[in-house]
């Protein structure tokens, strides 16, 4: 299989795996933080913890799990903020893809540093930016589709808890497979 291929899916799969127990916050304990802040900062907490876990195989070398929260950790934490920021302080409808660019974009940006500057930094961070963003939007129409529409014989609570952990799964694997093809793609081996 591509290295490539296979480090997309790794990072899909895995991170996908992450963002069903980080939005498993949303769907079964939202108000154990206190706040919707404190709710996106357990989840963020989640994301935080269990990525190096289920993704430091994406480094390539020795020390794969320091590496990868040293990148991780600055990459995904500073998404996280520039993401709530301009989801709290943004008042127009389009502050979920100025959330996702910039996001990624920061995402992108550190992890590219962190590996050295390699080349090819926007052919990485666009599809990074796509993959989350199908990812993300994709996640929303199954919650809204799946919360108007329901399942014959659920009740309302039952079906919020499904729609709400399958946004977390395809933004999960959409994010994740954008981060792996982007990991990928700057670690590659240049060509002789």
């Amino acid at each position: 299989m591509n290295v490539l291929l296979r480090s997309t899916l790794h990072g899909s799969l895995g991170l996908g795996f992450v963002s069903l127990l980080a939005y498993s916050v949303w769907a079964f304990v939202p108000r154990i933080a206190g706040s919707e802040v404190g709710m996106y900062a357990l989840i963020a907490l989640v994301y935080l913890l269990g990525s190096g876990l289920a993704m430091s195989g994406l480094m390539k070398g020795e020390n794969r799990l320091r590496r990868f929260y040293t990148l991780f950790l600055p990459a995904f934490g500073g998404y996280a903020v520039l993401w709530s920021l301009a989801w709290f302080l943004i008042k127009h409808e389009q502050r979920e893809w100025i959330a996702a660019l910039a996001g990624t974009l920061f995402f992108g940006w550190v992890a590219w540093i962190k590996l050295g500057k390699a080349r090819g930094f926007w052919s990485g961070a666009a599809v990074l930016f796509v993959l989350h963003t199908a990812g993300y939007f994709l996640g929303g129409k199954w919650m809204y589709g799946f919360l108007a529409h329901g399942i014959e014989g659920w009740a309302k609570p039952q079906v919020a808890i499904v729609a709400k952990l399958g946004w977390g799964l395809f933004h999960g694997l959409g994010f994740g497979a954008g981060i792996g093809f982007a990991l990928g793609w700057w670690q590659r081996e240049p060509k002789s």
